[in-house]
């Protein structure tokens, strides 16, 4: 274990040492980022309003009563979808689509010895290959997180219209009543974390994958995984540290 987080550490520092040529690792990150961004968005989006509308109705549903007020269901929805929905269901999602995608992409570089060609030729691969993908993960998911939170909201208003169980101007007041900044900050801190665990880790496991194909579906899976468990235990240090 401690073998592998040296490894891990090692790799991280090769990948951002200075490059030898910026403009070769700009087009890199621009081309990761349009595939981190704009090629997750509508997942995200599409479960950002099911999870808001879900999040809204069960809410209603265990707390409209005489003695409290209906706009307590806005409140409720805007700082869970915040805190935790938006943020950490879309990490969990991203490392399924973005992060299996990296360490596919870098394991098959890895034992079609194309990783080793760069080497031979001068170049810093964990430069070339990975610092473009923690770049881009740390920058566009934290976008994607704040899409995911206004369409979580949107979801939201979109079945407090439909059910009539809280009126739409109730859950828009609830929204913006109480509302508390830190829980913004931890939003983002969470998902610049998140961002660059998931992109880290898999960047990991495909570089120092060993053998054929079946080797690289494995690595891809294991970057899931462990993206997924870092993922949970860095959700759970940030709300205790921050919160």
């Amino acid at each position: 274990m401690f073998h592998s987080l040296g490894r891990y550490i090692l790799l991280l520092r090769l990948s951002f040492r200075k490059p030898e040529k910026f403009s070769v690792y700009w087009s890199e990150i621009m081309r990761e980022m349009v595939s981190v961004g704009i090629g997750s968005l509508g997942i995200v989006a599409i479960i950002s309003l099911f999870i808001g509308a879900v999040a809204t109705i069960q809410t209603a549903f265990q707390l409209i009563s005489d003695f409290i007020p209906k706009t307590v269901v806005g409140g409720i929805t805007r700082d869970s979808t915040i805190l935790e929905f938006s943020p950490t269901i879309t990490a969990l999602v991203l490392a399924g689509r973005v992060g299996s995608a990296m360490a596919s992409q870098i394991g098959t570089m890895r034992v079609t010895e194309q990783i080793d060609a760069l080497e031979i030729m001068g170049v810093n691969a964990p430069g070339y290959l990975i610092s473009p993908k923690i770049i881009a993960g740390v920058t566009m998911i934290p976008l994607l997180v704040i899409i995911s939170v206004c369409l979580g909201l949107t979801g939201g208003y979109i079945a407090c219209a439909a059910s009539q169980d809280v009126s739409t101007n109730d859950y828009l007041r609830g929204l913006t009543d109480g509302f508390n900044p830190v829980i913004a900050t931890v939003c983002c801190v969470k998902a610049i974390s998140f961002g660059f665990v998931i992109t880290s880790i898999c960047s990991y496991q495909g570089f120092y994958v060993n053998g054929g194909s079946l080797e690289v579906g494995q690595s891809a899976t294991r970057g899931v995984v462990w993206s997924c468990i870092m993922i949970l235990f860095c959700d759970l240090i940030i709300s205790r540290l921050l919160l």
